[in-house]
């Protein structure tokens, strides 16, 4: 059985909810305003595409592929994308809500979170060196034996990392947040 194949198409304010989305390979597609919530994302390719304003949270996305994706203002709660594959899994987040979501032993290199809210999101075991987060509220989010080194936390907050439990080679981090690195250590810091 082949897989339907859509090519420079545009979705707009469709709920997937009532009528699946056809399982198949997305290229150069955009997709806007769109409720994909809890919908099945199993095996399908969604390459140099985007996603704008749209409703994602609980989605399965056992193999999805991402290859360049871009998510613009949409709401990702409790994704777990560590089960997509793996292979070219690329994409950046802007205005987005990804609380809930994990990244559990995800390869994530030099992915871009602009302006996303990131809460309790679990970064275990992922490589996000020469990650981006501009602007992002990491509150609660899980850090541990998680490569950060080159990335850029400058204008991120909320963030507790354990520098003795993370590579932080090189990252770049700003004050006042920085003193998120020592929160293990019970200390008061005044000014």
């Amino acid at each position: 059985m082949s897989l339907a194949y859509f090519e420079n198409q545009t979705f707009e304010s469709i709920n997937f909810n009532q009528k699946a989305l056809p399982r198949g390979e997305y290229e150069n597609c955009q997709f806007l305003n769109c409720d994909f919530s809890e919908h099945n994302f199993s095996d399908y390719t969604f390459a140099d595409c985007d996603f704008n304003g749209c409703n994602l949270s609980l989605a399965k996305l056992s193999k999805t592929a991402f290859r360049d994706v871009r998510f613009t203002a949409c709401k990702m709660l409790g994704l777990h994308f560590e089960q997509c594959n793996g292979f070219g899994l690329a994409f950046s987040f802007s205005d987005c809500v990804l609380n809930d979501s994990s990244f559990y032993q995800t390869k994530i290199k030099k992915s871009v979170f602009r302006n996303c809210q990131l809460h309790a999101a679990d970064f275990t075991e992922t490589d996000i060196s020469e990650n981006v987060f501009d602007n992002c509220d990491l509150q609660h989010a899980t850090f541990d034996n998680t490569n950060l080194e080159k990335a850029d936390l400058r204008t991120a907050f909320n963030y507790h990392i354990d520098p003795e439990m993370n590579r932080i080679k090189k990252a770049k981090f700003s004050l006042p947040e920085v003193i998120g690195l020592l929160g293990k250590y019970d200390i008061n810091i005044s000014r």
